[in-house]
């Protein structure tokens, strides 16, 4: 009887902890970092990119959370004679939907954002050349996702792109002259999507 009584405590106690992850008042941390080497052949140095996107969240009411992400993107193609670094800012809003104690379906609206610059890259040695121009690119982003929470505090997510707008604005160093592109679209694959840790406190 003691037995049955103390599994009846820790199963409320886990079924608690996960409805109370996303109460009224409570932060959410969490974030991306990425990291990816391509060898061209051909070419003596790798292509190279990484970025950070650490971000956070706070639970405005049950299951509706408010935050915004700030990071760097560093993306050196040597094989196309090119650098881009950007400063990367993602304001978001999420609302949750519970499946069971453990599992909730979100959606995610987001507005990423970014500024940086974008540089010539000597194809052979790798060595990087004068500033070409400046980069502006702005966007919305609609994506779903299902969090399963195994404790009181961690949330393991998956998720996919969705669907999602962006306008990306170069300018030219030399000429000042400005060129924009719209991409519009649904990126939902299953074959690749996100896997992502968010801590709740």
């Amino acid at each position: 009887m003691k037995k049955l009584l103390l599994s009846l405590v820790a199963v409320s106690a886990l079924a608690f902890g996960a409805q109370a992850q996303t109460e009224k008042g409570k932060i959410l941390l969490g974030g991306g970092v990425g990291f990816n080497s391509t060898k061209v052949e051909g070419k003596s140095k790798s292509d190279i990119n990484f970025n950070i996107l650490p971000s956070v969240g706070y639970f405005v009411s049950d299951n509706i959370a408010i935050g915004t992400g700030v990071g760097y993107d560093y993306d050196k193609q040597v094989s196309k004679g090119l650098l881009s670094q950007a400063f990367e800012v993602a304001p978001f809003g999420r609302y949750y939907v519970g499946l069971s104690d453990q599992f909730k379906f979100f959606g995610q609206l987001s507005v990423p954002m970014s500024f940086g610059n974008y540089k010539d890259v000597n194809d052979v040695t790798g060595d990087v050349g004068d500033k070409l121009g400046t980069s502006t690119k702005i966007g919305v982003q609609l994506a779903p996702g299902f969090a399963f929470y195994p404790t009181k505090r961690i949330g393991i997510e998956v998720s996919v792109d969705g669907l999602g707008y962006h306008n990306l604005s170069l300018k030219d160093e030399a000429t000042g002259v400005k060129s924009t592109s719209d991409t519009f679209g649904l990126n939902a694959s299953t074959v690749a999507p996100r896997l992502g840790v968010m801590f709740h406190f």
